[in-house]
């Protein structure tokens, strides 16, 4: 009897420092890389290779401290409000970032301006800008020129890396903090009797026969 108790006791420590070890080996794999990230080390290469957008995140909120600026702020994921990053330029205005770490031929559309635009009264910030390891979409350009939103697409993020590894400090804040494009063209211009309103006209037919 005492031969089986101490036996179930050695097989249950043996069991307990397994699932210990293997909880510090899989947390030594996984996190250090995440913590510890060096933009000094990283290329678009890497970026391409990172598994979600949490390590684009944390890149950049790297990227942002090592640029010296101030009020840099890394939201949580859930419940951020459509920002990923918070942070305050040369001119002391309050940006929000929106990071987007997609395949090159995955383009980022509508959402990503929509709550990136959204989310600057929560933070009280003025401006508004969404990185991308990729392109926009035709919509998402055109909506972010009519709302003033600063558009970073996959050729700006490489030049900021080439300039930041190159100690060109000043230059890649250049680049983030350049006046967004703007678009005149808005839904004002509809109204002019000269120009055709695109309408949705089997949704108009279908309330005239009611």
């Amino acid at each position: 009897m005492i031969y089986i108790l101490t036996s179930i006791i050695v097989i249950a420590l043996i069991l307990i420092v397994f699932f210990i070890s293997r909880k510090r080996t899989q947390s030594s794999i996984t996190q250090p890389f995440k913590k510890e990230i060096d933009p000094l080390l990283i290329d678009i290469n890497h970026i391409d290779q990172m598994e979600d957008g949490s390590e684009f995140e944390m890149y950049l909120y790297r990227l942002f401290l090592a640029l010296n600026y101030k009020g840099v702020y890394k939201t949580i994921g859930k419940g951020d409000f459509g920002a990923d990053l918070v942070f305050t330029d040369r001119s002391g205005i309050r940006n929000v970032i929106q990071a987007k770490r997609y395949s090159i031929d995955n383009h980022v559309g509508l959402d990503a301006v929509q709550q990136i635009y959204t989310s600057m009264r929560y933070y009280k910030a003025k401006k508004s800008i969404v990185i991308t390891s990729s392109s926009f979409t035709g919509p998402s350009e055109t909506l972010a020129g009519v709302n003033y939103v600063k558009l970073i697409d996959r050729n700006d993020l490489i030049k900021m890396i080439q300039l930041f590894k190159a100690g060109e400090i000043e230059k890649v804040k250049d680049i983030i903090e350049a006046e967004p494009r703007v678009i005149l063209e808005s839904w004002s211009e509809y109204t002019n009797d000269a120009t055709e309103m695109k309408k949705d006209k089997k949704a108009e037919k279908m309330v005239l026969n009611r």
